[in-house]
């Protein structure tokens, strides 16, 4: 067959537009259901005990907008489109954001650790070494001066060993001031003087601009193991804490159901607000789970609680819907409720 210069030109525009569609880069971020996935063959007691049912990570999938992801969001149910800033800020790029939220699921994981090992009672050691930051807030004093990875160990002389420590001493100062910041960065002692200033979305609030993991060292017995792969973010902390008490505990924790849920949680066990608890809900739902834990966040009218609520009564699931403010509360609704 031959083809005229018309036709070869014709399909070659159609080819390269076609690429376009389906790969060029827009603004916007797509979010919608990801996966739920049982926990055990994640989390690993070292001879950790059994039970009759599961418990589950539920994920949110994301990903930046092409065209054609573009328009399919926009037809198909439970994908929401946000400008790309929302989600990643800007001046950060995807591989950035990518490994601050790897890093935020270890200190999660560590979190876990202290509230299901502390809650059964079993040995646990910690040791802190000062914290790290995770992100710099763009146009804010520490631009420029301190970067994703660095191990702040002192403010003007007074030692950080966590983050609380950090955020306490600056919340006593006022926008003006200047602090003394010293820092590791890949094996290097470094200083920093910084301006402290008004956060732009928050004139109450002043600070550096940035955000913080504490560096800690947690020695368990009997060991734990973690292989959460690529999975990141901080909303899986009420589960894995759940099912470390678990396999840590004689007592089936389960009662032999199907137990997802999702929300960070602190060192002290309480449990805070996510982003997607509605695709959440959709993706437990389609997994068949029983009971499915919300952040309650106080009983605030807007609550991750109330979004799964609505959801949930949308896709007319069986499932139930079950708030928390702390891991006691959904640890004492478990062991409430009857066998299944």
């Amino acid at each position: 067959m031959r083809f005229s210069k018309k036709k070869i030109l014709i399909y070659l525009i159609f080819f390269i537009g076609l690429y376009f569609f389906a790969t060029y880069q827009l603004p916007f971020y797509i979010q919608k259901p990801g996966n739920t996935e049982a926990l055990n063959p994640i989390v690993e007691v070292a001879d950790g005990y059994t039970s009759d049912g599961e418990m589950y990570l539920v994920t949110v999938s994301g990903l930046q907008a092409t065209p054609l992801h573009y328009l399919l969001a926009k037809v198909l149910p439970h994908n929401e489109i946000k400008p790309l800033h929302e989600v990643i800020p800007e001046g950060i790029t995807t591989d950035d954001y990518m490994h601050a939220q790897l890093q935020v699921m270890e200190s999660s994981q560590e979190a876990s650790l202290v509230v299901a090992y502390e809650a059964a009672e079993q040995d646990i050691t910690i040791d802190y070494a000062g914290v790290y930051v995770v992100s710099v807030v763009e146009d804010m004093p520490s631009i420029g001066k301190l970067e994703m990875g660095d191990l702040i160990t002192q403010i003007d002389g007074v030692e950080i060993t966590e983050s609380t420590d950090l955020i306490n001493y600056v919340e006593e100062k006022a926008a003006g001031d200047r602090i003394t910041v010293n820092f590791q960065r890949e094996g290097e002692q470094l200083t920093e003087e910084i301006t402290l200033d008004h956060f732009p979305d928050d004139d109450t609030r002043v600070g550096m601009g940035i955000s913080l993991v504490t560096d800690r060292e947690v020695t368990v017995d009997p060991e734990v193991n973690f292989s959460s792969g690529q999975i990141g973010g901080p909303s899986a902390g009420l589960m894995f804490a759940l099912e470390i008490y678990d396999q840590l505990t004689e007592e089936d924790v389960t009662k032999g159901y199907e137990v997802a849920g999702t929300g960070e949680i602190d060192y002290e066990g309480n449990v805070y607000r996510i982003g997607g608890i509605d695709k959440k809900v959709v993706s437990a739902d389609r997994e068949g789970i029983d009971i499915f834990f919300a952040p309650n966040e106080d009983g605030r009218e807007d609550s991750n609680y109330v979004v799964a609520k609505e959801k949930a009564e949308e896709i007319g699931t069986e499932m139930e819907i079950v708030p928390v403010d702390t891991f006691q509360d959904a640890l004492e609704y478990l062991e409430s409720i009857p066998e299944k």
